[in-house]
């Protein structure tokens, strides 16, 4: 009778404690503080398996902040991107395109004194092929990476060529170590100087205003040098599954990423799996490693619930993911087994041809048949192309 009381009581105290929601503040007797508004916001943790003996990274390889069009700070994005579940992200403003400098220059001048003089001379007013560049396109990386240390987060230095997008394109250029010596008014030679320093090219949002992802001629000279090494395949809510197919005849990586300019919180509140994320397979979180991920191709591009990229790569991602375990046999001789996700991303699949089972993160569902030939209809290696596994049991 005294251990259920006892029992009972330490369930008492701890129901106490945990509805718990104002505590004294230990410096001012006269104010308390509410719980729930001391905590932190949390992370959120994203699972995945180990591929082929890589960890799986997840990595944004697109973002803006106020230093070209973006509307949040560097240290607003880094810390987004960790709560986020990212491992690392890439800093890409514009080069050509900062719109926020403006308004920089209008609140200033609203802010400051009366006879106060306001000017900024690293301000560029005049058209990009006049200009030149004359401001520290570096600044936002080195605030991010500042910003970036005490969670652990991953900056990739990197930028944005930005040119008419028909008939030229978006590029990003990743591990730059000097965005002032990018640009000239050649788009061509711009991607050359990138290339020069060692960075890596990403064709960002090829589709974007277009009405098909044929190449125009700059593009056509572009790839034909040898000056892109990747494309996105997922760009917001953008998805084209053509480009798939011309990373693999090309040897691109792939990504998957926002491009973010508002928060994530507004953009993709409610999204299934959250916002978009580039996977890259690599043996740790370092930017050599991830480059060497990145040359290697071996990337899968995240948005939507849906997987994009190589077909080899996305079967053993799934069967490093899903689990089956044999239960019993049925009455006709029929085994029974378990599916299980093991990871945070969803599986849409069908067992032959039957319907859609949707597999949600951390769920099992139960099937019937001998041999388990699985389509996974929300990985795609190209258009309307979905990679099939076969488990014999």
């Amino acid at each position: 009778m005294k251990k259920i009381l006892l029992i009972a009581l330490s369930f008492a105290a701890a129901f106490s404690a945990s509805a718990q929601i104002t505590y004294p503040d230990n410096v001012n007797k006269d104010m308390i503080r509410h719980s729930m508004r001391s905590t932190r916001a949390g992370r959120t943790e994203i699972i995945l398996p180990q591929v082929n003996g890589y960890n799986i990274y997840k990595v944004d390889l697109h973002t803006h902040s106020v230093f070209s069009d973006g509307s949040v700070l560097p240290e607003y994005r880094v810390k987004e991107a960790w709560a986020d579940g990212l491992d690392a992200m890439a800093v890409t403003e514009h080069i050509e395109y900062r719109r926020q400098e403006t308004k920089m220059l209008e609140y200033l001048e609203d802010y400051a004194k009366k006879g106060e003089e306001i000017a900024n001379h690293n301000i560029i007013t005049e058209p990009a092929d006049k200009r030149g560049i004359r401001v520290d396109l570096n600044y936002a990386v080195e605030l991010s990476q500042k910003a970036a240390e005490p969670y652990g987060l991953l900056i990739i230095p990197g930028t944005e060529i930005t040119r008419q997008p028909q008939q030229i394109g978006h590029y990003n250029a990743l591990f730059t170590t000097d965005n002032n010596t990018i640009y000239d008014p050649d788009p061509l030679q711009a991607l050359r100087n990138a290339k020069a320093q060692g960075a890596l090219v990403q064709h960002n949002h090829p589709g974007w205003t277009r009405k098909s992802l044929d190449m125009p001629e700059f593009e056509v000279q572009a790839y034909g040098e040898g000056l892109i090494d990747g494309i996105e395949t997922m760009n917001g809510s953008e998805f084209y599954p053509k480009a798939i197919e011309r990373a693999k005849e090309l040897g691109l990586f792939v990504s998957a990423n926002t491009d973010i300019h508002g928060t994530t919180a507004m953009d993709y509140e409610g999204v299934e799996g959250g916002r978009n994320m580039t996977f890259i397979f690599a043996k740790e979180k370092t930017l050599p490693a991830m480059r060497e991920a990145l040359e290697a191709c071996r990337t899968l591009s995240y948005a939507f619930g849906n997987l994009a990229g190589d077909e080899q790569l996305l079967k053993d991602f799934f069967l490093a993911s899903v689990k089956f375990e044999p239960i019993m046999k049925d009455y006709k001789d029929r085994q029974i087994f378990s599916i299980t996700n093991t990871t945070s991303i969803p599986f849409a699949f069908r067992i032959g041809g039957g319907n859609v089972i949707w597999l949600d993160p951390f769920t099992t569902v139960t099937a019937k048949t001998n041999t388990v030939r699985i389509t996974v209809e929300n990985m795609w290696y190209g258009v309307d192309k979905h990679p099939v596994v076969e488990i014999k049991f």
